[in-house]
């Protein structure tokens, strides 16, 4: 049969075209009451403090879930129930002394000054929110010029997230909308934060969680690598071709396509990692060379830990063109971070806005504790303080790495010091990014057997007490992490 004898014979009639087919989203089968009468157990009427740890446990057990670590870690760690000085308590009575600031951030300690608490209280009765874009208290006008005043330079344009992560993202942002350009420049064993493009920036392990899918960001080694060292019979050589090495790498990038080159001060992290002398000047001018913003990341290090306010004034004539910092700002009494700009970045941004922003920025309850936290700073000279008790720190890790075969070296600027640990051939005993193994496990029982709280990340292991520690604490915490170390040498094998 023909084409067209076939095609003569068909009754319906097909039209020409791309119209859309036949189709039925499904029905929703798995139906779930969701709007249930509200009932509440009677146990939330008890005051905080009268739980006992059958029902704090329970209630982790079914709701709580963790963040950096797997969650059923969350059954190990101790019940706190409040804390004094630079020691917290658990809810059965043992003390423990805070070695890392938890997450190097409780600068203060536990008694917070009268004047934070007051001035967070009369806050949250006069105007406990406004949104940034409405309306101006005279809290955040206050505490952006204090911040002003206190930085070098005309580092003066200041907002104000809520955490380390949100400031770097609106660091970011702020850097690309003001050039143009798109690429940021990061170090590996760098960490910026957990959001998206923070956690981007990232150079540790942290960075891996999200897919490490998001683009426009580059990774440069640090100066001081894991498992190379940098040309150069001297430090000065070194430090240079360190800073080769980054302005090659811009050069194959395409100095038009980097927006920014983002480094912590210090990498903190990452194992305090201080760069050589001569190395942060050397970035400065290769970014100033190629009309590069420079953002010094002092999520960690800023107001006072490494014994200068911020952590690039370790550098001589190094200001950079972005500061952020969050931790040290309210000494982690309430969530605040701050993104501070040069003067020609706030004025560019007079015409437009820089493209980054959220509910909770400048949230006038944090603001308050910030501004107290950061005048009681410096009428009682904690930056002082810290510089004075510096060596102290220093000499005792000193002699804790000569005292512990595993450990093979030590760093300390400030409050802030990290001892390096190597297996008995002297290799690298744990990479980061593994569970602990057995013999970090002994550790960190030791670790708290003596009666120290912090964190501790193999083969790293920090030391950041609050800045607010004296000199028999802090020999005392010295003295602790001592006797923990007799534990370690002996699980790995010395």
């Amino acid at each position: 049969m023909s084409i067209s004898a076939a095609v003569k014979k068909v009754t319906r009639v097909v039209p020409k075209g791309a119209f859309t087919w036949k189709h039925k989203s499904p029905t929703l089968k798995k139906v779930t009451e969701n709007n249930s009468p509200v009932s509440i157990s009677e146990s939330h009427d008890q005051p905080l403090g009268s739980w006992s740890k059958a029902q704090i446990a329970a209630a982790v057990n079914s709701s709580v879930m963790l963040t950096w670590a797997p969650g059923k870690t969350r059954h190990s760690i101790p019940h706190i129930s409040h804390g004094e000085g630079v020691y917290i308590y658990d809810t059965d009575g043992k003390q423990y002394l805070d070695w890392t600031s938890q997450a190097v951030c409780c600068n203060m300690g536990y008694d917070l000054p009268p004047e934070v608490i007051e001035a967070v209280t009369e806050q949250m009765k006069s105007l406990p929110f406004v949104y940034g874009g409405l309306g101006m208290a005279e809290i955040r006008a206050r505490l952006a010029q204090l911040i002003g005043e206190i930085l070098p330079g005309d580092l003066r344009g200041v907002v104000f997230p809520s955490s380390g992560s949100e400031a770097n993202e609106a660091a970011i942002m702020c850097a690309r909308r003001y050039t143009g350009k798109f690429k940021v420049i990061n170090w590996y064993r760098g960490y910026h934060g957990g959001t998206a493009n923070s956690a981007q920036a990232t150079g540790d392990f942290r960075r891996w969680f999200g897919g490490d899918t998001v683009p426009g960001f580059v990774k440069a080694f640090n100066p001081t690598p894991l498992f190379w060292d940098v040309a150069g019979n001297t430090e000065e050589e070194k430090c240079q071709m360190a800073l080769n090495m980054l302005e090659e790498q811009i050069l194959n990038e395409g100095p038009d396509t980097v927006a920014m080159v983002q480094f912590e001060s210090i990498v903190g992290a990452g194992g305090v990692l201080i760069p050589p002398e001569g190395y942060m000047a050397g970035v400065r001018a290769i970014c100033d060379k190629y009309d590069i913003l420079l953002h010094c990341d002092e999520v960690m290090v800023g107001f006072g830990r490494t014994g200068e306010m911020f952590g690039f004034q370790n550098f001589e004539g190094v200001l950079p063109d972005i500061v952020t910092s969050a931790k040290g700002l309210t000494s982690a009494s309430l969530p605040l971070s701050m993104m501070a700009v040069r003067a020609h970045l706030m004025e560019a941004f007079d015409h437009m806005p820089f493209g980054w922003g959220s509910t909770y920025q400048a949230h006038p309850v944090a603001m308050a504790a910030a501004y107290e936290n950061i005048k009681y700073m410096i009428k009682n000279d904690i930056v002082g303080h810290v510089k004075k008790l510096a060596p102290t720190l220093e000499n005792g890790l000193r002699e804790i790495a000569e005292n512990h075969p595993s450990v093979k070296q030590y760093r300390a600027i400030g409050m802030f010091g990290c001892l390096d640990v190597q297996s008995p051939n002297g290799e690298n005993p744990q990479l980061q990014h593994l569970p602990f193994d057995k013999a970090f496990g002994e550790y960190k029982k030791a670790y708290s057997n003596v009666g120290l709280m912090g964190l501790i990340r193999p083969p790293l292991l920090h030391v950041a007490p609050p800045l607010i520690i004296n000199e028999n604490e802090l020999l005392d915490g010295l003295e602790r992490q001592d006797i923990a170390l007799h534990t370690l040498d002996e699980a790995l094998g010395f």
